[in-house]
């Protein structure tokens, strides 16, 4: 069975497709693991070495990696389910597939040894840029470019050292082993000086001038952004996610005083840099801080696609808009409590709030964003718009819609002939919840 390359494409016509994960667990105690049964032909589907989704599995489940390519056997110690595997598949795509600018994964990676940095080239959109990330992933590719031989590439220490205990006990056979690697050594050995000629002949032909074109040299200056990026990218990792929040707060603040949110290069930007600090959920927090004040339904339907490149689909980052809602509705309590309907109507209408995330909020009243007095008035007020929506999802597996489109109506006038009573904006600023550093679930408080 294939599934979307990438999963957030529902299109049943999309043209990148690839097997789903199978996993087979074997062994018992502390010598299970998990086999990844077709890796193989997945990683081939993704253009990438089977090596590498491998590796990052290792990465973020804190396992053991093991690589036997003769039988194409690719192994993560522990028991792991295909489920959990195909999830984490998506974020291995998501960082090291897909194009940051059309997002095809008709991309290649380059390594560059001498510079120590990988680049990504997109077929599909001509886009060529650095790969810029902290994950650990980053030190197996440079170890281990997608060219080389994939024989030699590093796997786990327990492999290695069972290779030595073989090579021991094997005599002739270990000797005819070292031998091929040492044939394989110098067929790249080779590769790489004629690699290297090649370059330099290309680098003889552009002759000793250097261009001096505004162009040029501005290239060369953000060749040098780009490189200092690399160098300081993992430091932010280190701070706390309230620093980390502050960061990606000025980011947001920056492009909302340049006009630049409605751009979809400046989006694309906002939601890479959320990924990068990790806090990609709890960033709709700050969006809601800072694009949003007494003209809430305006401001939705305007920041409506750059809402939903943090929110589809993920149910956390959903629950997390609401908490930075309810604390916009505080703030704005005279204007915007009585429409808290409205609002939620609009959001849900917007396809920026799932039902179900509504309807997990409304079941309970949590003093995480806002005082439990206020967030059950937030819910008071919400209590008819709660209602028409699980009336509305009981007649609907009727088959009947006469409900919906009156109440539809009803809400639909509110949004567009209630006026908005004149506020004094407040400079107060919203509160974000400091956190432990794991995430919460807030309902669950």
């Amino acid at each position: 069975m294939s599934v979307n390359v990438n999963r957030n494409v529902s299109d049943v016509f999309y043209r990148y497709k690839m097997p789903r994960l199978i996993a087979k667990v074997e062994g018992k105690g502390n010598g299970i693991k998990t086999v990844i049964v077709n890796m193989a032909e997945v990683a081939k589907a993704l253009g990438r070495p089977p090596t590498y989704p491998t590796k990052y599995f290792g990465c973020e489940l804190g396992a053991q990696t093991l690589f036997d390519f003769k039988n194409e056997r690719f192994i993560v110690n522990g028991s792991h389910d295909a489920v959990k595997l195909q999830d984490l598949l998506d974020g291995f795509i998501r960082k090291f597939v897909l194009c940051p600018e059309c997002e095809n994964p008709e991309t290649e990676l380059i390594v560059s040894t001498k510079k120590n940095t990988v680049s990504q080239g997109c077929k599909a959109c001509g886009y060529h840029g650095l790969l810029i990330s902290n994950h650990k992933l980053m030190t197996f590719i440079l170890k281990n470019p997608p060219n080389l031989n994939p024989a030699t590439q590093g796997s786990s220490l327990t492999e290695g050292k069972r290779n030595k205990r073989s090579k021991k006990t094997n005599g002739e056979s270990g000797q005819e082993n070292a031998d091929e690697s040492n044939v394989d050594n110098s067929i790249l050995e080779a590769s790489q000086e004629n690699n290297d000629t090649v370059n330099e002949a290309q680098e003889d032909d552009k002759g000793w001038t250097v261009d001096v074109s505004e162009e040029a040299v501005r290239a060369r200056m953000q060749d040098l952004t780009d490189g200092a990026k690399s160098m300081t990218i993992s430091d932010d990792l280190e701070k706390s996610e309230k620093e980390r929040m502050d960061i990606f707060y000025v980011l947001v603040k920056k492009k909302l005083d340049g006009g630049l949110l409605e751009k979809v290069e400046d989006q694309k930007e906002l939601l890479f840099e959320a990924e990068r600090l990790e806090i990609k959920n709890k960033a709709p927090l700050v969006l809601m801080e800072l694009l949003f004040d007494q003209n809430v339904l305006q401001q939705a339907k305007k920041y409506r696609l750059l809402l939903l490149r943090f929110t589809l689909n993920d149910k956390k980052a959903q629950r997390y808009l609401i908490g930075g809602l309810e604390q916009v509705v505080v703030l704005h309590k005279d204007v915007l409590m009585n429409r808290v309907p409205a609002i939620l109507k609009l959001l849900y209408d917007l396809d920026i709030l799932q039902e179900d995330v509504i309807l997990e909020w409304a079941d309970k009243v949590s003093k995480k964003f806002v005082t439990k007095e206020l967030s059950q008035e937030i819910h008071d007020k919400a209590a008819p718009f709660i209602k028409w929506l699980k009336e509305a999802d009981e007649e609907s597996s009727d088959d009947s819609e006469d409900s919906d489109d009156e109440v539809e109506i009803e809400y639909n006038d509110r949004a567009q002939v209630m006026p908005l009573k004149p506020a004094v904006v407040t400079a107060a600023k919203v509160s974000r919840p400091e956190d432990d550093g794991e995430d919460v679930d807030i309902d669950a408080i």
